[in-house]
């Protein structure tokens, strides 16, 4: 029997939004439960308290099946090996060993794709329910709108990633009826209308928001949404995505002006940003991109090249650790361990400061103001212990020593594949096997055509 109530504890996602979605309905007698509104219930005149609930299951929900997606971008990009003692298809599939495709119908497309429908489903509740109650004020409404759409963005955004060419659908509101599936224009066409829509509703929400996020440590602390739980630190926030948006676009002139808007600075303090959160906590969730230094059975190897290509003195090389051993599988060997994470609670950006200047670099170049380019790109270059740029100051240098810092700066957070397809270079990839493959996009899930 399906659970139809939202938990009221902290980082538990809301079981009831996911499986209207995605599982077969059934019968289910309605039965009163003190402890836990249902769905129904919050759909009229919610209260601050049940918002809030939304809102804490919303967050907690877009941590789910974090590990999957990226080992799905990170290996497909070959940034690292995910070696597992338990499933091949991570050597296999998808690295399109021999005669090996992308499956419809397994964890890695459909897990992904299911999780990050099942947040937008919370987002569509929460603005559902916003819309729907007179128990909150109008300044309050907007926050809870600016919130939910932002996110909701975010999600499309990644199940598009995956999806790329073979689209995603946009309209899921309502799970008996789902919108068609679109291409990949229109669906990034449809997120920056999302997050400017959020923004406009960031702009009306006053001061505070009637809800907390995670990350209410030390203002420098690098966690959760420290420095972006108000509606200005949030809006900047949204404008960061908008921008990384406007560049799967190729409208380079808007990110520009939407960094502005960002929290950009051109500096070395590349950390600041937003991050997923994690916790040992009771009924909170762990890290699922850290794995120990030297394990066996389960495994991420960075990738031979990472070691190979990156400068000498380039401090991003402790981004990965010498093993006390190389580990093998299925004909791939590796000596360095991916070591970003040092504990299964480390925070996960979802977008940092470092990525905003290299999406300035990158904008600047594409909009000809290569000497803007050339020092943000020296910035991210000081940053690492590197020496200025001294190569040609031309549009096409400049894009491949973007894609480079790129490559080192945003190693293991889920780009390099994608930067290598906005500009038609998979064909660079390292094949580490004659019959290996690189792949341009996940099949839409098999229970998407039923």
């Amino acid at each position: 029997m399906m659970n139809r109530y939202i938990k009221h504890l902290r980082f538990i996602p809301i079981a009831a939004s996911a499986v209207l979605l995605f599982l077969p309905s059934c019968e289910i007698d309605d039965i009163a439960d003190p402890n836990n509104p249902t769905i129904e219930s919050v759909m009229e005149n919610a209260t601050v308290d049940d918002l809030n609930n939304l809102v804490v299951g919303t967050e907690s929900g877009m941590r789910n099946v974090l590990g999957t997606y990226y080992d799905d971008v990170g290996v497909i990009g070959r940034e690292y090996y995910r070696f597992s003692g338990s499933d091949p298809r991570f050597t296999s599939d998808l690295l399109g060993a021999g005669s090996a495709v992308l499956d419809n119908n397994t964890f890695y497309t459909t897990n992904p794709w299911s999780a990050r429908y099942r947040v937008v489903k919370n987002t569509n509740i929460l603005i559902d329910a916003v819309n729907n109650t007179e128990l909150i004020t109008e300044t309050q409404r907007q926050g809870y709108l600016g919130f939910a759409k932002t996110i909701k963005a975010h999600q499309l955004l990644m199940n598009l990633t995956l999806m790329n060419e073979n689209g995603i659908r946009l309209d899921v509101a309502d799970p008996e009826n789902l919108g068609p599936i679109v291409d990949k224009p229109t669906a990034l066409a449809a997120i920056a209308v999302l997050l400017d829509e959020a923004a406009a509703h960031l702009q009306q929400a006053g001061t505070l928001f009637a809800f907390s996020l995670s990350g209410y440590a030390a203002p420098d602390d690098v966690t959760g949404f420290t420095g972006f739980n108000n509606p200005a630190g949030f809006l900047k926030f949204n404008r960061a995505l908008a921008a990384r948006v406007a560049v799967y676009r190729e409208n380079f002139a808007d990110a520009l002006t939407l960094l502005t808007q960002s929290f950009l600075e051109l500096n070395t303090n590349f950390s600041r940003g937003v991050y997923y959160t994690f916790s040992t906590a009771p009924g909170d969730q762990l890290n699922p991109l850290f794995l120990p230094n030297n394990a066996t059975g389960e495994i991420r190897i960075a990738h031979p090249s990472y070691v190979q290509d990156i400068s000498p003195g380039d401090d991003r090389i402790n981004k990965v650790s010498l093993r006390d051993a190389p580990a093998t599988q299925s004909g791939l060997t590796g000596a360095y361990d991916v070591a970003i994470y040092t504990s299964n609670t480390d925070p996960i950006p979802i977008i940092r400061n470092e990525e905003l200047i290299l999406i300035y670099a990158e904008a600047s170049i594409r909009t000809n103001q290569l000497t803007n380019a050339v020092t943000a790109l020296n910035i991210i270059r000081a940053g690492h212990n590197l020496g200025p740029y001294q190569g040609p100051v031309t549009q096409a240098a400049l894009i491949n020593e973007m894609l480079r810092q790129r490559r080192f700066s945003l190693y293991f957070e889920g780009h390099r594949w994608i930067d290598m397809r906005r500009y038609g270079r998979l064909g660079e990839l390292p094949i580490d096997r004659p019959e290996d493959n690189v792949w341009e996009s996940f099949p839409i899930p098999f229970s998407e055509n039923l």
